[in-house]
């Protein structure tokens, strides 16, 4: 709470003085994997700085209650529960977004989760899972809402010769840059999702959509927290446990020089920042958020 506060404080201050809400002006923002985590806290910095939320999460219960918080704070948000990997999800979000609020301005493809193991011990489920999330989803999503971001702003620039600023926003990892043991399937996965983001950048850059990706590093969540915590998720009939042991995760402190995993509080200003008219003119970047790790 006391970093979103911080980073309202901060937009306020670059906006010259203007109410944090005025940032995004009521744009339609979709946000996957809003429920918890990275998500969650992205959802009510977006609804802290006036945007309207359209927020999917597998979980009906965790989608409910994010939306709630998001009207606590007098922003507006619809929910859209259910797994973007199955058919009609994803079409059913993007549909959930123009019917309430007529249009699609910015997308964040968040969702995500980890299954680990040793390339020599990876099942043909634990690859394509992987794939599918990281790679499939956010491809699907930017397709089917893409119809009606390019379609709005062919029409503007008909009109006044110029598109207003609408973002695609992905979630990578520093795992997808550097690779990392046990993770296979996710480094493939979160590289991929970086070279859907330059694509995508040259392509709709002509009806000012830009697209950039955060590669995030050691983000205190759900998938870096102990292994032992009994945290897992149902992926095909099965439970897959979530986390990392928990010895290891001072070894993972030692290696960035902040000395500390960064808070999902952090990781969600970040998208903020990609988000905002600040970076107006960042298309196609890949931004390491990883405390200095790996430098």
């Amino acid at each position: 709470m006391a970093h979103r506060k911080r980073i309202s404080v901060v937009t306020k201050h670059l906006a010259g003085g203007q109410a944090a809400s005025s940032l995004f002006n009521g744009s339609v923002t979709i946000i996957t994997g809003a429920g918890r985590g990275i998500g969650r806290e992205a959802a009510l910095l977006f609804a802290m700085n006036g945007a309207r939320l359209v927020l999917n999460d597998l979980d009906r219960s965790v989608c409910e209650a994010v939306c709630e918080e998001v009207r606590d704070l007098g922003a507006e948000a619809v929910g859209v529960h259910g797994d973007l990997t199955k058919p009609g999800v994803v079409e059913a979000l993007v549909d959930a977004a123009v019917r309430r609020f007529s249009g699609i301005d910015i997308i964040v493809n968040n969702a995500g989760y980890t299954w680990d193991g040793v390339i020599h011990k990876t099942t043909e489920q634990q690859w394509q899972a992987m794939l599918e999330i990281h790679c499939t989803v956010p491809f699907r999503l930017i397709q089917e809402a893409g119809k009606h971001m390019r379609a709005a702003a062919k029409e503007e620039i008909s009109k006044t010769g110029k598109a207003k600023p609408r973002v695609v926003l992905n979630i990578s990892s520093t795992t997808g840059v550097h690779g990392n043991a046990g993770q296979a399937n996710y480094a493939t996965a979160k590289s991929g999702i970086m070279g859907l983001t330059k694509t995508v950048a040259k392509e709709w850059g002509q009806y000012n959509i830009r697209c950039n990706a955060i590669a995030f590093g050691f983000i205190k969540t759900r998938l870096t927290g102990d292994s032992k915590s009994g945290e897992a998720m149902k992926v095909g009939g099965k439970d897959v446990k979530l986390g990392i042991p928990g010895h290891i995760v001072g070894m993972f402190e030692k290696l960035v020089p902040l000395g500390r995993f960064g808070e999902p509080e952090e990781a969600a200003g970040t998208i903020l920042m990609l988000a905002s008219p600040f970076c107006s003119y960042v298309n196609g970047h890949v931004l390491e958020v990883a405390g200095g790790a790996f430098v």
